[in-house]
C-alpha cells in the first residue's frame, strides 16, 4: 500500500558511459568556471558553490572559480528550473521528462552551445541543487589534476520518498559522534546531503560531564547543528522522551520547560519525535495533552515545526487508545505517526492511521543483535564477539528490508549510533530516491566519492564480500579469506588512504572476520580432541583425564593463533580512534559500554565450550564416588553427539540442520554479564516458538524428544501436544516428551512450540528454547 503523500517516482535517465576512453567522448572540466544563477539566494549560491569547489578540489587538486560570467569556454552552470536563460545562455528545456521540476529533483546535463562546453545543473529548488553536486561528485571521473564527464551525461531524478535522514545523536552511548567537532559534523552532514539525504535528527539535553569525549558542551553542540542543518537546508529534528512519569507532580511542567529553553535557542527546527515507550511507559491518557501543549510551545518558536509520536511498547489497549483519541478529537497540532522498534506492525499503523497524518519510519540500521532488523544467518563466533555495533556494511539486506517495509511509510529518519554503519546511510539514501536504483552501483558511487575512481570497482567487490562474510556458518564460509586477500591487496595498493577512517574501518573488519574463523577452527578442533581425551576417562581415572583436558583446551589462550591478524585489527582500531573517535573498546578508548561498539574487548571470547567445562568439571570435583563422576563426563562429551539414528540442534545456530524457524524477535543471542557469560554457548543461543522438520526418522521406533532452555516449552509434534515426562525450567536442565512411532508413520516430524501468555513479562524473563534433541529409543 503506498500513500498518496509520496512524491511520484521519476524516470531515471542516465546515459552516462563512465568507461568511455575517447577523448571525442569526455569533455574536460578542469579548467571550468562555475556560474550560478543570480535567482538562487545568495546564502546559498555560496553554499553550493563551496561545497562543489571543495569537494573537487580534495579530489584533484584543481582549484575551480567561481564567477558571474559566462566567458569561459568550459562552465558548470548551476542554475534553477524556472530560469529561462543565464546571462547569454538558453537553460537548457524538454517538453516531456522535466523532473527537474518536481521538488527536490535536478537534471545533470552536457552541453556544447556554440563552443562552449556547458555542464548544467538545473535543479527545482536549493536542495535539488545540492543533490544534482552530489550525483555529478558521484560520477564524474576524478583523479589528479583531472575533472572529466562523459559528452552524452544526461541524468534526471527526483526522489520518491519525502523524508530521508538520519539519526546522530550527540550523547555518550554513541560510539563515536560524541568526540567530533562541528566541523566534523559539517563534512559529514554535507556528505549525507550529497547521497540524498535531506533530514538530521539529534538527541539534545545531554548531560555536559556524561562523557569525556565531548568536544563542547552538548547545549551549544545542539545549536551548532541546527546551523549546519540550516546550511545545507536540510531539516533539523530531535528525538526528545516525554517525562517518564507524567503522573508525577510537576513532571509534565518540568519538561515543557525544558523542551521550550531548547526550542528557543536553536534556529532551526523541522521535527520533534517523542516516543511514546523505549523509554517511558505513559499512557496515551496523560501522553497527548502533554504533546498538545508542547505544540502550543514549538509554534511559538517554529511555526512549521511539527509533533510526531511513536506508539512503541505499546499494548493492545493503549494501542485502541490513541487510534480513538486520533479518530475523536482528530488534533490538527499532530503532525504524523512514527514507527519504529516495537512498535504495533508497520502495515496495521498505516492502516489505521487517518490520512491526515504521516507516517515516518524509524529503522534501526546500526545494530546486529537485539535489534529491530538482526543479522541473518549470523555466526554466534561473530555474535559473542563484534556483537552488537560493529562495522556492518550490508548493502543488499537493507535494500531487502526497505522495499518490504518502506511502502507503508511516507519516509524515514534512521536510528544510528555511530559512525559504524556508513554504508548502511547512503544505501538507505539512495533508496528513498528511487526503491528500485542498482546497490551495486550505489556501492561503487560510494567508493568512487569517498576512495577514488580507479579503485572504486575494487573496493565495492571489498565491502559486498564483507556482506557475505556473515552469512551462514563461519568455519564453512569460504569468502572470509577471500576477502581478507583483495583487502589486503587494496592496503597495500592505496597508502594514501590510509588516514581515511570509511577505509579503515573496512579493512578492520576485513581483518576482524578473519581472526574470528581462525579462532573458531582451532578452538572448535581443541574441544572435539578435549572430548575424544574424555572419552578415555574409565581407563585413565576422572582426576587424570580431567586434568589432560584443562591443560589442552587452555592452548587457546597459551597458544593462540592468528595472532597477525589480531594485530592488524587493534592497529586499526587505534587509527579510528584518532580519525573519527571511534570507541573500540570500554577500557582502552572509553566506549560506553561492551555493547556500543567496543569491539576490541570480546574479541578472544571463547569460541569453545572450555569455561563450561571448566565450571561442569569443578561440580564433577565434588561428587561421591568415580561412577558417578564417570556418568557426567560421560554426559558432557556426548551433549550434542547423541547415539546414531538420534539427532540434536542449537536453536538458532548458523549450522543447526533442522531449524526451519527464523527469530523475528531480534534477541536470539543471550546478553549478559557485559558479554562475559560462562554458559554453554547452545544456551547463549535461542529462539521463543521455534520450529523443527525432520525426515529421517524410522518410523517402527519411539523416540524421546528432549529440550533445553528456559522456562516453559508448550511443543506439539505433528501439531499434537505432547505430554512430558520430564519438565525442569532452568537454563541447562531438560524436559522430556515421549514420542510414539504412531505419530510419525511416514518417518516425518515436524516440531512446533506454543507461545505462553507472558506478555506481563520483561523478554528477559520470557520462555525460551536453546536446544532440542530427537532421541531413539
Amino acid at each position: 500500500m503506498k500513500t498518496s503523500i509520496k512524491i511520484s517516482v521519476l524516470a531515471i535517465i542516465i546515459t552516462c558511459f563512465s568507461c568511455a576512453k575517447s577523448n571525442d567522448e569526455i569533455v574536460n572540466l578542469s579548467e571550468a568556471t562555475i556560474v550560478l544563477s543570480p535567482s538562487i539566494q545568495s546564502n546559498f549560491q555560496e553554499t553550493a558553490s563551496t561545497v562543489l569547489t571543495e569537494e573537487i578540489a580534495k579530489r584533484t587538486q584543481l582549484n575551480l572559480k567561481t564567477t558571474a560570467k559566462t566567458s569561459s569556454k568550459t562552465i558548470v552552470a548551476i542554475v534553477l528550473s524556472s530560469d529561462k536563460n543565464l546571462h547569454n545562455l538558453v537553460v537548457p528545456q524538454r517538453e516531456n521528462n522535466n523532473v527537474e521540476f518536481k521538488k527536490e529533483g535536478y537534471r545533470l546535463v552536457y552541453e556544447n552551445n556554440e563552443n562552449i562546453n556547458v555542464l548544467w545543473i538545473i535543479a527545482a529548488d536549493k536542495r535539488g541543487i545540492l543533490y544534482g553536486i552530489g550525483k555529478l561528485l558521484r560520477t564524474a571521473k576524478m583523479s589528479e589534476q583531472q575533472f572529466s564527464v562523459s559528452k552524452t551525461l544526461d541524468i534526471s531524478e527526483a526522489p520518491q520518498y519525502e523524508l530521508r535522514g538520519h539519526q546522530f545523536g550527540y550523547r555518550n552511548t554513541a560510539n563515536s559522534w560524541d568526540s567530533w567537532t562541528v566541523e566534523q559534523f559539517d563534512q559529514h552532514f554535507r556528505e549525507q546531503v550529497l547521497f540524498g539525504a535531506n533530514s538530521f535528527e539529534n538527541i539534545p539535553f545531554q548531560d555536559p560531564a556524561s562523557s569525556v569525549h565531548f568536544k563542547i558542551h552538548p547545549q551549544q553542540m545542539e545549536v551548532e547543528l541546527s546551523k549546519i542543518c540550516d546550511k545545507y537546508d536540510a531539516e533539523y529534528w530531535v528525538w526528545t522522551p516525554a517525562p517518564k512519569d507524567l503522573t508525577v507532580k510537576n513532571a509534565p511542567e518540568e519538561g515543557l520547560k525544558e523542551q521550550e529553553e531548547f526550542y528557543a535557542r536553536v534556529p532551526r527546527l523541522d521535527g520533534v519525535f517523542v516516543p511514546g515507550g523505549d523509554p517511558g511507559d505513559n499512557h496515551p491518557s496523560v501522553l497527548m495533552p502533554y504533546l498538545e501543549n508542547l505544540s502550543k510551545l514549538l509554534k511559538i518558536h517554529h511555526p512549521n515545526a511539527g509533533i510526531w509520536v511513536s506508539l512503541q511498547g505499546f499494548e493492545k489497549e493503549k494501542v485502541d487508545y490513541f487510534f480513538n483519541y486520533l479518530k475523536e478529537e482528530k488534533p490538527d497540532w499532530l503532525k504524523g505517526l512514527v514507527y519504529g522498534p516495537s512498535s504495533p506492525p508497520i502495515q496495521l499503523e498505516r492502516e489505521l492511521l487517518s490520512k491526515k497524518y504521516k507516517h515516518r519510519f524509524y529503522p534501526d540500521i546500526t545494530h546486529t543483535v537485539r535489534c529491530h532488523y538482526p543479522v541473518e544467518n549470523w555466526d554466534q563466533a561473530f555474535a559473542l564477539t563484534l556483537g552488537r555495533e560493529p562495522s556492518n556494511p550490508q548493502p543488499h539486506y537493507y535494500a531487502k528490508l526497505f522495499n518490504q517495509d518502506s511502502q507503508y511509510t511516507d519516509g524515514f529518519i534512521t536510528y544510528s549510533d555511530g559512525s559504524h554503519d556508513d554504508v548502511n546511510k547512503v544505501i538507505w539514501s539512495q533508496l528513498g530516491w528511487n526503491p528500485k536504483v542498482d546497490i551495486d552501483n550505489t556501492v561503487i558511487e560510494y567508493c568512487r566519492f569517498f576512495f577514488g575512481n580507479e579503485i572504486a570497482k575494487k573496493a565495492e567487490t571489498g565491502i559486498l564480500n564483507l556482506e557475505k562474510n556473515w552469512n551462514g556458518s563461519l568455519v564453512e564460509n569460504s569468502v572470509v579469506k577471500e576477502t581478507l586477500t583483495l583487502w589486503k591487496e587494496l592496503e597495500i595498493e592505496n597508502p594514501q588512504l590510509q588516514n581515511n577512517w570509511r577505509w579503515q574501518q573496512l579493512l578492520m573488519r576485513a581483518y576482524y572476520d578473519a581472526y574470528i574463523q581462525d579462532r573458531l577452527i582451532y578452538e572448535k578442533t581443541l574441544e572435539a580432541e578435549a572430548y575424544k581425551i574424555l572419552a578415555n576417562a574409565e581407563k585413565e581415572g576422572t582426576e587424570k583425564t580431567i586434568t589432560k583436558v584443562l591443560a589442552h583446551l587452555q592452548k587457546a589462550d597459551s597458544e593462540p593463533v592468528a595472532q597477525n591478524l589480531k594485530k592488524k585489527v587493534f592497529d586499526y582500531a587505534e587509527a579510528l580512534f584518532k580519525s573519527v573517535g571511534a570507541q573500540t573498546s570500554v577500557t582502552k578508548y572509553n566506549a560506553s559500554g561492551y555493547e556500543r561498539g567496543a569491539i576490541l574487548d570480546l574479541i578472544d571470547y571463547p569460541l569453545n565450550n572450555r569455561w563450561w567445562l571448566e565450571d561442569e568439571f569443578k561440580k564433577i570435583e565434588s561428587l561421591n564416588t568415580e561412577d558417578e563422576k564417570l556418568a557426567r563426563i560421560e554426559f558432557l562429551r556426548s551433549y550434542d553427539q547423541p547415539s546414531e539414528g538420534s539427532f540434536y540442534d542449537n536453536i538458532s545456530s548458523a549450522d543447526a540442520k533442522h531449524v526451519t524457524s527464523k527469530t523475528d524477535d531480534a534477541i536470539d543471542f543471550l546478553w549478559e554479564k557485559d558479554g562475559l557469560s560462562r554458559k554453554r554457548l547452545s544456551t547463549q543461543l535461542f529462539q521463543f516458538t521455534p520450529t523443527l522438520e525432520y525426515d529421517e526418522l524410522n518410523s517402527n521406533t519411539d523416540y524421546l524428544i528432549r529440550v533445553s532452555g528456559y522456562g516453559e516449552a508448550l511443543l506439539r509434534a505433528n501439531g499434537k501436544r505432547l505430554r512430558p515426562t520430564k519438565y525442569e525450567k532452568d537454563f541447562e536442565q531438560f524436559k522430556e516428551f515421549p514420542l510414539s512411532k504412531e505419530l510419525i508413520k511416514d518417518g516425518k516430524l515436524k516440531i512446533t512450540f506454543d507461545k505462553p501468555n507472558e506478555e506481563h513479562l520483561n523478554w528477559r524473563k520470557q520462555s525460551r528454547v536453546t536446544d532440542v534433541w530427537v532421541l531413539k529409543q
